[in-house]
Order: structure tokens, then sequence, then C-alpha cells
């Protein structure tokens, strides 16, 4: 197959629906059913089904839709399941990558034979990751920003963009002035958002319940937040101005606003896959482990998600890394990711290993990532968007300590090495340069190699 990008096996779209659009319609006239993130569909009734190609349903999508030209940049066409989630190439046919499902499975999962055998995907029309948030800053069109709010909120839902309280709280209150309207004093009461509150945040965060039993669950003070705590929120909604009726109308602002404080999430718009790593080495006996993982790759960097703590583990931006992949047969696939780090003050180079059935699909979607970067990279200096000459003359936001975006090393076994001959880990074979050959040269970038010298052991 013809390397589709996309990602794998991780709770989010798929989740909400397993249902089939491609694998079981007829050979000839066909009725297809392309889903969108708010879980409607569109009925596309088309001839010749097998030969069509994702480029030509994306169109016919369009056309019911009636979006405008920025769509075609904007969303793409994937393959979703509860297994397994392709984001399709314009030339990939999907009716023949249906077919093909359970090939595709055995290739890229670990999925158990009796989950293959009843697996199918759903066509969906989801955001396209190689769509720049630059390029999002100049939607105008209302539609098109309902749909990317809509596939927003459903990924902050699921934690898959893991976020912080005061993150999600915003987030939520945002979604209650689309859903609810305006904020009116009295209105609605606190109880009334009660039974709703799981639809504004991440289940995980809504506290429910009295007595002892919610107290002890809610201990921490950032344990999760209530209805009071939202509807705060939601009063502090600015609108954009104007008479009660045009501000009912026009949802494009509250769109905007949502989407642009996803921005600050460092995996907004990536592709996700499932992975595990090693965890550090723990108590008498060393044991470890593996720690599953979720692996978010876009246009601006890497970042490997704890799956089970919903947190990130590391970030790496493209000028800090290099990287590989093995798919050695007797051995798993790994996605090797190489970056700076430092020991007690010593300067080193770090190896983290991603295990992965996946490894072959994210190392490429890095590459085509950094190529595709690189080609853009003049036009965009020479596209300056609202806001960035402010932006560029303030100083980076501080972090929030323990906050979720923020990289948790210590967390991770790594292997290291160093270039002054003190030794931290033997490292098999000697390197005299990098591990791989697959990196970013910017100049400017901050990833350096650390040259290893000859009384470096290797064991």
């Amino acid at each position: 197959m013809d390397g589709p990008e996309g990602s794998a096996g991780l709770p989010g779209p798929a989740e909400r629906s397993h249902r089939s659009s491609v694998s079981s319609v007829g050979a000839r006239a066909a009725d297809v059913l392309v889903y969108l993130a708010d879980d409607t569909v569109v009925p596309l009734a088309v001839e010749n089904l097998p030969s069509l190609n994702a480029h030509e349903l994306h169109r016919a999508v369009r056309e019911v839709l009636q979006l405008p030209d920025i769509a075609l940049e904007a969303f793409a066409l994937w393959l979703v399941s509860p297994l397994l989630e392709l984001q399709l190439k314009p030339k990939h046919q999907p009716y023949k990558l249906g077919r093909q499902w359970p090939e595709l499975l055995l290739r890229f999962t670990d999925a158990p034979d009796d989950d293959v055998a009843v697996d199918e995907p759903s066509l969906q029309f989801r955001r396209n990751v190689f769509f720049p948030k630059r390029r999002e800053l100049q939607v105008h069109d209302e539609q098109v920003l309902r749909l990317l709010y809509e596939e927003a909120r459903g990924n902050v839902l699921a934690v898959r963009y893991p976020c912080d309280v005061e993150d999600c709280q915003a987030l939520g209150a945002l979604v209650c002035r689309v859903q609810l309207g305006p904020y009116q004093p009295g209105q609605p009461a606190p109880c009334a958002l009660r039974e709703k509150l799981d639809s504004f945040l991440p289940a995980h965060l809504c506290k429910r319940g009295h007595g002892l039993f919610a107290a002890l669950r809610g201990r921490g003070a950032k344990s999760g937040l209530g209805e009071q705590d939202l509807l705060d929120a939601y009063r502090e909604v600015k609108e954009a101005g104007g008479s009660d009726s045009e501000c009912e109308a026009s949802l494009s602002t509250h769109y905007r606003a949502y989407l642009l404080k996803c921005h600050e999430l460092p995996f907004y718009g990536c592709a996700f896959f499932h992975g595990e790593v090693d965890k550090p080495a723990q108590g008498f006996l060393h044991r470890g482990g593996r720690r599953p993982v979720a692996v978010a790759i876009s246009l601006e960097g890497v970042h490997v998600i704890d799956s089970r703590e919903k947190h990130v583990l590391l970030g790496l931006g493209f000028q800090e890394l290099s990287w590989d992949h093995t798919s050695p047969e007797e051995e798993e696939p790994i996605l090797w990711l190489e970056f700076d780090g430092e020991s007690e003050g010593t300067p080193i180079n770090k190896l983290l290993k991603v295990y992965s059935k996946q490894a072959e699909l994210m190392s490429g979607l890095i590459e085509y990532c950094i190529e595709l970067s690189q080609a853009t990279e003049p036009a965009a200096a020479q596209e300056p968007t609202a806001g960035a000459s402010v932006q560029s003359a303030l100083r980076p936001r501080l972090r929030r300590q323990g906050s979720v975006v923020c990289s948790r090393i210590q967390h991770l076994s790594t292997i290291d090495y160093v270039d002054d001959g003190k030794e931290i880990k033997r490292v098999k074979p000697k390197r005299s340069t990098s591990f791989f050959s697959r990196q970013l040269s910017l100049g400017q970038g901050s990833y350096s190699v650390v040259q290893p010298t000859d009384s470096l052991e290797q064991g």
C-alpha cells in the first residue's frame, strides 16, 4: 500500500460510533455514508464506487455541504474504526482500502483475530493533519469553523487533547455559550447544568454527587469542576457586540475563540498513534515494564502522551530531534527519537524507544511533515497573520507548574550517551555521529550531536 497517513488505536472519534461506510456496498450505484465530526451523516449517491478516489468523494461532500474552497485544504477523508485511523491521500480509493481493512489491521495493529474479523471502517470528513494553524486563522466561513470546532470539542471531551483544569473550564464555558446562547443572569441555574456537565467538560473533571464518597473522590484542589465553576466561567464569556439577535444568530466568534484556545495545545491538529515506552527501573529488583502512550505528530513536532495519566511525557519540535524506525523480523517495530538532555550538568544525547506496529507510519509522517514545513516556510514568512507582530514581541508564555503539556522526562527510560569519557550508560555499537541521519538542519536549530570519545566503553 502506498503509505496512508493517520493514526491508530486511540479513543476519540472512532469510539463514538462503529459503523461501516464503504466496505459492504455494491459495485455499481451505491449510497456512501460520510460522517462529520458531530456524528451527522452526509449520504452520497455515487456510480462506480470501486474506482472513485478520495479527491472525488471529498469534492462531492463539499458540494452537498456547500463549503467554500478553503475546505479543500482544511479537511480530508479518513477511514476510521475503533482499531485504526488513516487519513487518505487524494489518490487513495476508499472502497478498495475498505476491502483491504483486515490486512491493514494485521500490519499496523496488535488487535486479536476475533476483533479484526468484525471490525469495519467508516468514512469520515475530518481536519487535515497538514492544514497549518496559521491558515486556520484565516478561515471566516461559519460552516467550516463549526466543523473544526465540533472536532476539537470532541477531542477535548475524549481527552485525546489533554488540558489543564483552567483550560477545560474556559473551553467548557465557550461550549455553554454555543449551546445555550448568551448568558442571562439567573439562567441557567447551576442545577440545570449538572446533568449535562459531561457535554461541556471531560468526564474525569465532572464533580457529581454528594456525601463522603464524592468528597473523597474530589479531595484534590484541582481534581474536578462543578456546575458553579462552569457557570462562573460562562458568565465571563464576552460577546462580539451588536444586538442580542445578532449575537444569537452568529456563532463564528465563539467557534473561533474555542479554536484559538485549542491552538495553545501543542498537540492540536495532530495525527495520533498507539505505542508503548519503557518505564524507568524502580525498586530493589529494578523492575520497569512498559507504559502505553499516544504519539501525536503534526507539522510542528512530536509529542508522546501518557495514555492513562493524560499528560505529556515528551514534546519535541522537529529542530530538537533526530529519528528513525526499525522493523526487524525477529523483534518489535520501534520508532527511535533522539534529543538533547543533560545529566548533572553534562550535555548528553538521549534515545527514546517507542514500541509500535505503527512505527513505519509515524516515521513516514514525520519525514513528510518536515518536508512540507521546509517547503512552506518562505511563504509563511511573507504571509503575516493577525497578531503575529504583537506575539513575536512577547516573551514565551510561562508554563504552569505541573501542566499536562509540560514534558516529564523523569518518567521515561532512555538510553543516554556523552562525549567526555564519563559513561552514563553503555551504548552498542559506538557511534561517531548521530545515531540517525534523519534530522532537520536549519542552522539555528537547538539540536546538536554529542560526539562520543574513544574512552567510552562499548560493553
